[in-house]
């Protein structure tokens, strides 16, 4: 069993990926996507943090959150999230030739894969170089020739607040 450790700085913040179930082209449905909109208004409510940027492609999502001061506990909140999202379209996206012994045991849907990959921001460069690649995603992906042109991310509130020219 692998011993992986998380980094746990308070008042930082981090770079994720979340996969969806063996990537699965299901993350920008529509359904999937109010019921992640809606999980993460609650769980901010509850357990505030920044989105600094994101993106949501089809398979996974990349994304860019700073916490609050004295608090770095990332894991309940993207463990709430998955969750809320796996019980609100769980239904209609199971799949139960791909329920193994573990999922069942651990009560998992077939929306998320089970852990997610995260790094902490070390500085201001680090930040950008991070926040760039969030943005350039879906174009390395061949998902459109230009990030302006993908709907599912912060790079319109980049451009928008004049980090980033519209081309």
């Amino acid at each position: 069993m692998s011993r992986y450790r998380r980094a746990k700085t308070a008042d930082s913040s981090y770079f994720f990926t979340v996969v969806a179930y063996r990537r699965q082209s299901i993350l920008c449905d529509e359904a999937i996507r109010n019921a992640l909109r809606a999980s993460i208004e609650t769980v901010r409510v509850a357990r505030p943090f920044i989105i600094d940027a994101w993106v949501l492609l089809p398979d996974h999502l990349h994304c860019v959150w700073t916490l609050p001061d004295g608090d770095a506990d990332f894991s309940t909140r993207w463990m709430i999230i998955k969750r809320a999202v796996s019980l609100a379209c769980g239904e209609d996206y199971r799949r139960a030739d791909w329920l193994s012994a573990s999922k069942l045991k651990h009560r998992e849907s077939t929306i998320w894969q089970r852990r997610f990959w995260e790094h902490q921001i070390r500085d201001e460069n680090d930040f950008a170089h991070h926040v760039d690649y969030i943005h350039f995603n879906p174009v390395k992906h061949g998902y459109v020739q230009r990030a302006v042109d993908w709907p599912h991310s912060t790079f319109h509130r980049y451009v928008r607040d004049g980090v980033y020219a519209h081309d």
